[in-house]
């Protein structure tokens, strides 16, 4: 009597499908896309400027040691505290890292990248960068294995219950600020026509992201660019006040944002929910009550100077003593300790915060 051969292919496939069904009602799975607030080190891959693989960065990132890890920032980035907070098994890695694609099924991939934006063009003064419609084109990729590998059932299941976020758009922003190279750049559109541009592309990447699968979707809007650092030496703006010109210019995409939000979810249903994330009104507060926050500085960067080149890159950067109490880690990006403040609001804020629910309620809510 012949002895069966037992398929050890088919085996693994059947127990991977049954691990997926038990870990996605679990454990906190999340698809990041962006730019440098939220990205986790798909940079350190690239051929790019816009770099954060050298200390001082990371220095409180404990996974790592204070290593370097391609953030940029101090430590976590508001991603990384938001999925430790809901129980997420590990951080989910950079698409380009080597092996990344073996996460997908315990944490999910992060694919944002420094100094990219909504816009194709944006960020190419910096060389390499992932824009975001390559970060969806390297989602599908993934969609696409997993579904060779788990099968299209079970992938839909999996996406179903992920948490797909998205934070562009301050990079678009600071470029149109940014004073025009002569010879490089032509004359700048209108505010309005910029405005719109940008709600285009990204209302059809998030259609797009809707498409592949996905059913929670987190739009973080622009914070207030007029209050960092870069833009503030920029503009030269005195302590204690922010650009007005470049804020207004934010909130009155962020407005239209969040209608267009209100209207995507609208017309998907409520098999789909989209929330708009408020991140201007939460750094503004912050900023006219640093204090009552613990914070001691909320105009100057922790690491490298308030005025250009604004360095911060090796150990022999200006460090300030105490990271915890300064609201700006570089001239550009937050430190840990704010990331901590916003994320704390997207998970259990109201709906002036986070709408029409919060980040903790949507992971736990369950679509028909």
């Amino acid at each position: 009597m012949a002895m069966l051969k037992p398929n050890f292919h088919s085996l693994f496939l059947v127990l991977l499908v049954l691990s997926i069904k038990v870990s996605s009602s679990q454990s906190y799975i999340s698809f990041v896309f962006g730019d440098s607030l939220v990205d986790a080190g798909n940079n350190d891959y690239l051929f790019t400027i816009s770099k954060a693989n050298v200390p001082p960065y990371g220095i409180d990132f404990l996974p790592s040691g204070g290593r370097p890890t391609g953030r940029f920032t101090n430590g976590r980035t508001i991603s990384d505290i938001i999925g430790q907070n809901l129980g997420q098994k590990a951080f989910p890695p950079p698409y380009l890292a080597p092996n990344s694609s073996l996460s997908v099924m315990q944490s999910g991939i992060n694919y944002a990248s420094g100094s990219s934006g909504i816009l194709e063009n944006t960020g190419t003064v910096y060389i390499g960068r992932l824009p975001l419609g390559r970060q969806i084109d390297y989602f599908q990729e993934t969609r696409n294995k997993m579904s060779g590998q788990i099968g299209e059932n079970a992938t839909s299941e999996l996406l179903k219950k992920a948490i797909f976020s998205i934070a562009a758009g301050s990079n678009d922003i600071l470029n149109y600020l940014q004073p025009s190279i002569p010879f490089l750049q032509g004359d700048k559109v209108p505010p309005s026509v910029l405005q719109e541009t940008m709600l285009s592309n990204l209302t059809s990447y998030l259609k797009r992201l809707h498409e592949l699968g996905a059913r929670k979707i987190v739009v973080v809007d622009v914070g207030p660019l007029g209050c960092i650092p870069y833009v503030r030496a920029l503009q030269v703006i005195p302590n204690g006040k922010c650009s007005s010109a470049a804020n207004n210019l934010i909130r009155a995409y962020n407005a239209k944002l969040r209608q267009r939000i209100y209207q995507l979810n609208q017309e998907m249903g409520p098999e789909t929910t989209f929330v708009y994330a408020n991140s201007f009104d939460i750094v503004m507060q912050v900023l006219r009550n640093y204090s009552q926050y613990g914070f001691v500085n909320a105009e100057e960067p922790c690491c490298g100077a308030s005025f250009p080149p604004f360095l911060c890159l090796n150990s022999s950067s200006i460090l300030c003593a105490d990271r915890s109490k300064y609201v700006f880690w570089d001239a550009y990006h937050p430190t840990e300790a704010m990331n901590n403040i916003i994320a704390s609001k997207f998970l259990d804020g109201d709906s002036r915060i986070v709408h029409p629910i919060n980040v903790r309620k949507l992971y736990e809510y369950k679509h028909d």
